[in-house]
């Protein structure tokens, strides 16, 4: 039963870490390539693509360790799967193109991952749970 419990414990923290490394890894790349990545949104014809930019780096590095550190994860979550589904769309729409489809599907399959995590929170191990535990301590 111990061991049960245990992953329950873990396996949360473990999902949130491994669906975070991609929109970090995407919002550190966007940081180390500002002119690259304004001119794919500019090509893309989105307005303000420096805004864009900003933006895009604000949600995934942000976002993501939020995600992480299991910080208001439920509504983190639920912006991260927007966002995946939304440049899904905007940036992978040439479904012709075999990668694009599977970037495509990739943003998917990441979105439906935030929406569970959106549904059953984010675990023992996290800022969230540590904070709910200090109320019902207060309360009681």
């Amino acid at each position: 039963m111990k061991n049960a419990i245990d992953s329950n414990s873990t396996l949360p923290v473990i999902g949130r870490i491994l669906m975070a490394a991609i929109f970090l890894i995407s919002g550190i790349g966007k940081l180390m390539a500002p002119e690259m990545t304004i001119g794919y949104i500019d090509a893309m014809g989105l307005p303000f693509p420096t805004l864009g930019y900003v933006l895009a780096i604000a949600v995934e590095v942000g976002g993501g360790l939020q995600l992480i550190l299991g910080y208001n994860t439920r509504t983190t979550a639920l912006l991260l799967a927007a966002f995946s589904i939304i440049t899904g769309l905007v940036f992978h729409h040439a479904l012709g193109d075999q990668n694009q489809m599977i970037h495509l599907l990739k943003n998917f399959a990441m979105a439906g991952g935030l929406l569970q995590v959106a549904a059953f929170g984010a675990g023992a191990f996290s800022i969230d749970n540590r904070r709910a535990s200090n109320t019902l301590a207060r309360l009681a």
